[in-house]
């Protein structure tokens, strides 16, 4: 054990993945760039490698490494490409739903092929009016026999364009026993997904919009209970979503870190290298320092999750620390590398970029802040991590 938690499965864990991200990830990463479009080959490669069955048990062909195995995955693909580190993460929240809140059927028909890759799943509950406030949305889904009828539009949605199945939260009645959650497979009519959209950085990653006029889902496709939508949504951003863009921002920053200094052993003045400068020393301790102390708190707080012990408010610090952060150095790194970081022969305008997707999903940094502010007082309303403590402790941890 380090002083990161991590043991020796999870060294040998974080080597595999970085051999497949420099073998596999790099060399495509240019044409990523240059499309600007979802990379479907890419996608199904890495899902392949068994990586999306990160917190799914053995017993339905999962890896079992818990969130501690799956953030050193998301992080170490993230170094070298967010946008495929984003992708595994986006599925991961998919299987969150199944694993919490799937019935036995569910969980035996979707665990086995998404652990093993052949089914990418997704999850879907922002709208385009209501955005973040979940209790606004208006998609609906009314019971027709022993159907549910859905119609609606969710945007933002990570995967949507290779997404096999779709954990959609819509709205069955008033209030917030109101909200339902099903599982929708990607072929069903009345489903549609939006063009691509161009987007500031992740290329390669699709978060886009689906669409439902008329979509009919069998009654055995809900999950939980009617009612149990909100849960679905909160439990999965929570648990998943604040970890899974924590270990994507760690993975950037652990990038601009190798990259900036690299540049500075390369580019000269005065004779010596640029790291020579006292101010450049400066702005380099700096990353060292957050970096250091942004995997602590990374670490920290899913080595609490795998241990099913109360961890809401070290997941919110987790996540407000690593993207504030991430965005920091990377405009420290832009500093240092001056107009050479303008051009795209380097990468640290592409960190730059991708850094700024991780701020909004799972709460902005001002949601974090407001609700640590509640832990702070005392006010908070119960802990996910408590409610659901028997679905995600490890049975063995490393």
């Amino acid at each position: 054990m380090d002083g990161y938690f991590a043991g020796q499965p999870h060294h040998r864990l974080r080597q595999q993945v970085r051999d497949f991200a420099e073998a596999e990830v790099r060399p495509r990463v240019p044409a990523m760039e240059e499309s600007r479009s979802v990379h479907h080959e890419l996608s199904r490669l890495i899902a392949r490698q068994g990586w999306l069955g990160a917190t799914i048990g053995a017993d339905f062909g999962g890896m079992g490494v818990g969130h501690l195995g799956k953030t050193v995955i998301i992080e170490e693909l993230s170094r070298v490409s967010a946008a495929m580190g984003a992708m595994v993460q986006a599925s991961q929240l998919g299987a969150a739903k199944i694993l919490h809140f799937g019935s036995e059927v569910q969980k035996k028909t979707w665990l086995p092929p998404i652990a093993a890759g052949e089914c990418l799943p997704t999850i879907a509950v922002t709208e385009p009016e209501s955005g973040g406030h979940v209790l606004g949305m208006a998609a609906t889904a009314v019971r027709d026999g022993d159907d549910y009828v859905l119609n609606g539009r969710k945007v933002f949605v990570g995967n949507s364009h290779v997404g096999d199945l779709h954990g959609v939260v819509v709205r069955t009645g008033p209030g917030a026993r109101g909200l339902s959650a099903f599982l929708v497979e990607a072929g069903r009519p009345g489903l549609r997904v939006g063009p691509e959209q161009p987007t500031m950085g992740l290329h390669g990653f699709g978060f886009g919009e689906l669409s439902f006029e008329g979509c009919r889902v069998p009654a055995a496709n809900r999950l939980g209970e009617e009612g149990d939508g909100l849960a679905v949504a909160y439990s999965s951003s929570v648990l998943y979503g604040r970890a899974n863009l924590t270990a994507v921002s760690l993975g950037l920053h652990q990038a601009i870190l190798e990259e900036t200094t690299r540049f500075c052993e390369e580019r000269r003045r005065y004779g010596e290298p640029l790291h020579a400068l006292p101010s450049v020393r400066l702005k380099l301790g700096r990353l060292q320092s957050r970096l250091m102390t942004a995997r602590l708190t990374a670490y920290h707080a899913v080595h609490l999750l795998d241990r099913g012990l109360p961890c809401d408010a070290e997941l919110m610090n987790a996540k407000l620390v690593n993207v504030e952060w991430a965005m920091d150095s990377a405009r420290d790194a832009m500093e240092i590398h001056a107009a050479a970081g303008l051009f795209t022969d380097r990468p640290v305008e592409r960190f730059l970029r991708d850094a700024h997707h991780m701020f909004a999903p799972a709460g902005t940094s001002d949601v974090q802040l407001l609700r640590l502010a509640e832990a702070a007082l005392g006010t908070a309303k119960g802990q996910w991590s408590e409610r659901l403590a028997d679905a995600v402790r490890l049975d063995a941890v490393p």
